[in-house]
């Protein structure tokens, strides 16, 4: 019978080919796994048990997050590890090798997850921080224009192309797990994406790329990567005023809870944001419901 670690090594092959998952998500699994194997030194997948979890849940539990920092693993993190240990038993499972059963693994509870957002009036003055008629701040208009009009994620505005149809009103993405999903620009954002291209005089394939200070001689421009997005938004963030922490998925949150605060359906905002699951869409709707709030505008503490 095959070893645990080339039962892992299988299982990634898998999870990569069949199940077509992205590199990071491999990536990720490998590095969960490996964990989990070398805390247990155990190669034989008939000796996984609920005592062997147990000492591994234990053990995560009161894991640094490192740099010399008290703070340990949080139970979101720690479930990542339990996510890919459960995925590997169940194809285990399906191989028919004898192992301890997937519904054995029960996920930490976490507590709900809070939203990071700003004020209408911080993402306007946010959009309308790059003024100029410069390259970069053309480009930089454009990516955040992008993000509020569609909710893309960071890596998929990475991987648009300076071909897509601005003739249309819609753009498919492949997003998670190479779904793919149609999401819609705004009058706004197709103006700024437009504005950006007239001026680029590069042959890049790639929509966003680096500007150079000075008119750069080469025919292409190296591809702007998530943590570039990242930067370019924090900086606008701090132009406009804005003290609180602002990433590309604040811009994202804010798509989502526009749409419901402006009355639509739940179903369909998934389908937008490409949620696999309408839990995820869910914790916009608290901050959304103002049926809610004028109820207890209504009805609480009336004065006889």
């Amino acid at each position: 019978m095959a070893s645990l670690k080339q039962l892992k090594t299988q299982f990634l092959e898998y999870v990569e080919i069949e199940k077509g998952r992205s590199l990071n998500t491999v990536r990720n699994y490998d590095y969960y796994l490996s964990r989990f194997l070398n805390f247990t030194k155990n190669d034989n997948p008939g000796n996984i048990n609920d005592a062997m979890v147990r000492e591994f849940r234990l053990w995560l539990n009161r894991q640094s997050t490192g740099n010399n920092s008290k703070e340990t693993l949080s139970k979101k993190t720690q479930n990542y590890y339990l996510i890919a240990l459960r995925a590997f038993l169940k194809y285990l499972a399906r191989q028919e090798i004898k192992t301890l059963s997937p519904e054995r693994i029960e996920l930490a509870k976490v507590s709900e997850r809070s939203l990071d957002l700003i004020t209408h009036v911080e993402l306007e003055r946010l959009l309308g921080s790059p003024k100029g008629n410069d390259l970069k701040d053309l480009r930089d208009k454009a990516i955040l224009e992008l993000l509020f009009s569609t909710g893309l994620r960071v890596s998929e505005l990475c991987s648009l192309g300076r071909d897509m149809d601005l003739r249309s009103d819609e753009l498919s993405i492949r997003g998670k797990g190479g779904k793919v999903r149609v999401v819609f620009l705004s009058p706004k954002s197709k103006e700024a994406v437009k504005k950006y291209l007239s001026a680029r005089k590069d042959m890049g394939d790639a929509l966003f790329v680096q500007v150079e200070n000075k008119i750069s001689k080469k025919t292409e421009f190296k591809t702007l990567t998530r943590r570039s997005i990242e930067r370019i938004v924090k900086q606008h963030a701090t132009k406009a005023g804005i003290s609180k922490k602002v990433t590309p998925h604040v811009m994202r949150h804010m798509f989502a809870t526009d749409l419901l605060g402006n009355g639509a359906d739940l179903r369909s905002v998934q389908a937008i944001l490409g949620h696999a699951n309408i839990g995820t869409t869910q914790i916009y709707t608290h901050v959304t419901d103002k049926h809610l709030k004028e109820v207890h505008k209504q009805f609480h503490n009336k004065q006889s």
